[in-house]
Parts: C-alpha cells; structure tokens; sequence
C-alpha cells in the first residue's frame, strides 16, 4: 500500500486562485525576505502576505499538476499575480516555458 505524502494528510486552511509566475537566474544565491539564499531550484515560493514557513500546495489548473512549496520570500510585486514560485517549483508543474499560468494555491496546516 503507498504512504501518503505530507500534503495528503495536512488540511486545507484556504484556497486562493489567479495567476502565478516563477523567478530564478538574477535571483539565485541572493537573500530572500527571511534571510535565507534563494535556491532557484529548491521548491520554495513568494508571496506577499503568508507567513514565511507556510507550506502551500499549487496547482497548475492548464495541467492540472501540482507541488507542496515553502513560502520563504515576499512577492509577486507586478500585476495581479498571487504567488512567484521557483525554477524548481514551476518545472514541477510544468509552467516555466509559460511564464505565468492560472493557478489554484491550497493553504496547508
């Protein structure tokens, strides 16, 4: 019998949708809002509100794949967009030649 994941057995606080996008390159090895480097390839993630170590599982409602992510950053800062994921995270869900994509971001307590 499989093991469930961590995201499988964490509830869902809240549910908020819009569009996504991902940051790397320029980024990489620089300080993220809670003092930690950015790691493009680790699955963290911006956002402009959440507490910084909120687990938050995004999925990529075009594909319909998804990935638990570690909010560890403060952004998106353009547009109407809800969070800005990773390289890693957004090659999870099949974004990055996209750029942006409409995404569903489940809170997970």
């Amino acid at each position: 019998m499989p093991q469930a994941t961590a995201s499988e057995n964490m509830r869902v606080a809240k549910t908020l949708s819009g569009p996504a996008s991902w940051y790397g390159g320029k980024f990489h090895g620089r300080t993220t809002a809670n003092g930690e480097r950015f790691d493009m390839n680790q699955l963290t993630a911006a956002h402009r509100s959440l507490p910084f170590g909120t687990r938050v599982r995004v999925t990529n409602e075009r594909n319909g794949r998804s990935v638990v992510v570690r909010i560890n950053d403060r952004g998106p800062f353009v547009g109407n967009r809800i969070i800005d994921l990773s390289r890693g995270a957004a090659a999870a869900v099949g974004m990055v030649s996209s750029g942006i994509a409409p995404v569903r971001v489940d809170v997970l307590m």
